[in-house]
């Protein structure tokens, strides 16, 4: 449990939309795979991986749901979006996963819903979870 609370409102866009996960606002808090190269700040790899997108997803739900202040609100085949809440101040990351049908890659995107700068949080996590998912 958080001393504080600074959860904010749940965005009501996430989500693919045209196989696309929602951008990266121009705040320096959040990292989307899809983002084009060029934008260094914002820019992650996706996550690879062989055998099906469904076993895929699967994996990355078993090492969500055993990371702290981690809550999975929404899972299917190809998609999983989590929350995750900070220890001291109880800031929230939303934290999406997204499968594209016939490809072998997981696109993700990991962003504070408040704030300005998460000071590499969201980064520092997505490789830590793509670290596990590949071990």
């Amino acid at each position: 449990m958080s001393l504080f609370s600074f959860s904010g409102t749940p965005p009501q866009d996430l989500g693919v939309n045209n196989g696309q996960l929602k951008a990266c606002p121009d705040t320096p808090n959040c990292v989307n795979s899809q983002a084009p190269a060029s934008d260094k700040e914002h820019a992650i790899a996706p996550f690879t991986y062989s055998g099906s997108a469904t076993d895929a997803i699967n994996r990355l739900k078993q090492i969500i749901g055993g990371m702290e202040r981690s809550t999975i609100n929404q899972s299917s085949n190809d998609y999983l979006y989590a929350e995750f809440s900070s220890k001291l101040m109880g800031f929230v990351d939303d934290v999406e996963f997204y499968a594209p049908p016939g490809e072998a890659v997981i696109h993700t995107r990991s962003a504070a819903r408040l704030g300005k700068s998460d000071l590499g949080v969201n980064r520092k996590r997505t490789e830590e979870i793509r670290s596990q998912f590949n071990s």
